[in-house]
Formats: structure tokens, C-alpha cells, sequence
């Protein structure tokens, strides 16, 4: 069974030139800052329900929500509680009727036939808004601890599972029947109805060469990092090239947390007071998570020298003005599509965004009004 390409018309600005800005739902307890300083986000249903009407309310493209089933544990119980993904961005859909609603699925939890049932699901709640986040496994201990890790299944071996279970859920979404005998899936005859709207809008996380190869494969976006612009530019240029290879066209997206200030000297402060309350033991756990051994903890390589600001992703901190330029620069300095933003506290901090920072960024980096031709 091989999938078939998808077309390129999302109803994103990205579809005919422009940027896609959305959010990383805060659907765990602490955010992405691992510190007894940060606001101490609980990661309840009712929060996200207001950071999500605040996202289309302001303008944004899309929420976002990860799955997550174990946390890195210290004193802040840094991700100990949270919501499930697909059935948070359900709820959040109907609440919504515009901003594009992505939900996570891990491969070796779900099987491919629950997935494409529970993805048809949440398209139709939302009207055709829905996406699909795929992650493949990395965290030994939140698969291990419900008798789910697959031993044997190497980094490289996940994706021959995944792309098996990606194929499986696309032709389940178009075709009648399906039948497919792989070396993790099985299926005889196989229904899923109804189908999808529209083709759901499938992106993935990935920096390995065999990540990107699955992504340029089978998905419609890539999230990627770099240690500076130039390293991102590479990635993001390196991952759409590899794309191109493969007859398959793809977005590249990155994250960033947005810490605003009236003067960057207060915001600066406000990003050195979270980190002057690292959780230490979080990050260790984070690290283990990560697949990083013992040895390693208190060597100060440079995952931990970044880590010990307390982020757990790249970070910006200044007036609006500042957040304006260092995020032109980005989309100016790499080939990126689009950012998903992060917020020590969404509630305040999205209605400054929306009012002023997104309006100089749509104007600085349009979408054109012409219709894209598809793939």
C-alpha cells in the first residue's frame, strides 16, 4: 500500500506565501518553564478553553496540543497532570469555529484504525479545522509504565512502525475498504466511516535524517529547531530540499516563548527570575526522558546550559517591539513557515500579542490573495 500526495491548500496564510502562528496549548501543569518561579500554570480544561477563544479571538492559525503521560517529577511536579489530547481539542473545536485545531497521537499507543476513527471524529466537530500531530516515542518511562514500549524497536525502527500506521490511517480515511498486512499492523477488511471533510493536516517533530525522511514522506509540516539562525536556516532549508526529493512539498515550523515586558531590561529580568528558580530534578527528569544516561547529569554540555534558563524551548524577552524584530528576523533569516508560540501566562499576555504584535507581522509577511495551484 503506498499513500498518495495531499494538496497543499490548508486555509493557512503559508498556503500562498504567508507565516502560520498559533499555540502550544498549556495542557500540562508548569508550562514550558521548569521553574518554582514561572507562573504555575495548572493545565485544567477551563484555562485552555480561555487561552484557545483568546487565540481565534486575537487572529492566530491553529492551537496545538501534545500527549503526555509521565512527567519529569521535582518539586513543581513539572507535567504531572494533564489533559488528553485528542479529547481536549474536541472540546476546544466546538468552542471555536475558525483557528485550526491539531491534537497528538502517539504510533505505539493507538492503533492506526482507533486513530483515523477518533481524527474523522474531531474533522467533523470542528468543520474541517482538524489536524494531526504524529509522534513516533521517545520516553521510554511513559510507555513503559502502561506495558507499552515496544523492545527492539530502535529510533529508526519507530518510523518503519509509524510510517505503517500513517499509511494504514490515510488510505482508511479514503478508501472503502482496507486491507494490509504489515510488520506492525494488520488489518482485514477494514472500515472507517465517515471520512474526513478534508484531508486532516498532518505534521510531526524530527531533527534525525531518518525523522525527516518520514516527515518529507508522509506529512504536511515538519517542527524543527536550530542552536542559533544559521543552524535553523540550515534545517528548515535541508528538510524542504529532502521534501522536494520526494515529490511531497512541506511546511517547516519551529516554537518559541514569548516573554513581554514594558522595557527589555524587565522582561530580561522577568526570564532571569524564572531561572533563578530552576527545578533541578526537573530537568534531570527531562533529560532521562530524552534518552540522556545518568552519567551525564552535572556535566554542563550545551542541552544543559540552555536548560538551565528554566525554558524548555527557545526563548525571546522584550517589549513587543523587540518580540517584533527578533521574530522578523526569523522568518527574514530561514525559510520557516510559521512559529508556535508559548507564553509564561497566556490569558495576559495573548491580548497584547494580538493587538501589538500579530497586525505588524501579517503586514510585514502577507499572504497573498492569488489561490495557490495544487500539488
Amino acid at each position: 500500500m503506498t499513500s498518495t500526495r495531499r494538496p497543499s491548500h490548508f486555509g493557512l496564510p503559508s498556503d500562498t506565501g504567508g507565516r502560520d502562528l498559533g499555540i502550544f496549548m498549556p495542557m500540562a501543569n508548569g508550562g514550558w518553564i521548569m521553574s518554582r518561579n514561572s507562573p504555575r500554570l495548572d493545565g485544567s480544561y477551563e484555562y485552555n478553553l480561555k487561552a484557545a477563544k483568546l487565540a481565534e479571538d486575537i487572529g492566530l492559525d491553529f492551537i496545538m496540543a501534545m500527549a503526555k503521560y509521565r512527567g519529569y517529577g521535582g518539586e513543581i511536579e513539572q507535567w504531572r497532570y494533564t489533559l488528553d489530547s485528542p479529547m481536549m481539542m474536541a472540546g476546544l473545536a466546538q468552542a471555536t469555529s475558525r483557528v485550526k485545531v491539531w491534537a497528538t497521537v502517539h504510533t505505539i499507543l493507538q492503533n492506526p484504525a482507533v486513530t483515523a476513527k477518533m481524527i474523522a471524529t474531531l474533522d467533523q466537530i470542528s468543520g474541517g479545522r482538524a489536524g494531526l500531530n504524529v509522534v513516533t516515542g521517545a520516553y521510554k518511562g511513559e510507555f513503559a509504565q502502561m506495558g507499552a514500549w515496544p523492545e527492539g524497536v530502535d529510533h529508526d525502527e519507530r518510523y518503519v512502525l509509524a510510517t505503517e500506521w500513517i499509511q494504514a490511517i490515510k488510505a482508511l480515511w479514503t478508501q472503502d475498504s482496507v486491507t494490509m498486512q504489515g510488520k506492525y499492523f494488520q488489518l482485514e477488511d477494514c472500515m472507517s466511516d465517515p471520512k474526513p471533510f478534508v484531508p486532516p493536516f498532518l505534521v510531526c517533530a524530527g531533527t534525525s535524517k531518518t525523522g525527516i525522511r518520514f516527515t518529507a514522506q508522509e506529512m504536511d509540516a515538519l517542527f524543527l529547531s536550530g542552536g542559533n539562525l544559521e543552524e535553523l536556516a540550515k534545517n528548515s532549508a535541508g528538510a524542504k530540499a529532502g521534501a522536494l526529493e520526494e515529490g511531497n512539498p512541506i511546511r517547516t515550523y519551529s516554537m518559541m516563548t514569548v516573554v513581554l515586558g514594558d522595557s527589555d531590561a524587565a522582561a530580561e529580568e522577568t526570564a532571569a527570575h524564572y531561572a533563578a528558580g530552576l527545578d533541578e530534578e526537573a530537568l534531570w527528569g527531562m533529560m532521562r526522558a530524552y534518552g540522556m544516561i545518568d552519567a551525564e547529569i552535572g556535566r554542563e554540555n550545551d542541552f544543559v546550559k540552555k536548560s538551565r534558563s528554566g525554558f524548555m524551548t527557545p526563548h525571546v524577552a522584550g517589549t513587543a517591539d523587540t518580540v517584533i524584530e527578533r521574530l522578523s528576523e526569523m522568518f527574514e533569516k530561514t525559510s520557516l513557515d510559521g512559529l508556535m508560540l508559548i507564553f509564561p501566562e497566556y490569558l495576559s499576555a495573548l491580548p497584547v500579542f494580538g493587538e501589538k504584535i500579530l497586525p505588524v507581522l501579517r503586514e510585514r509577511f502577507p499572504a497573498r490573495t492569488s489561490e495557490p495551484t495544487h500539488a
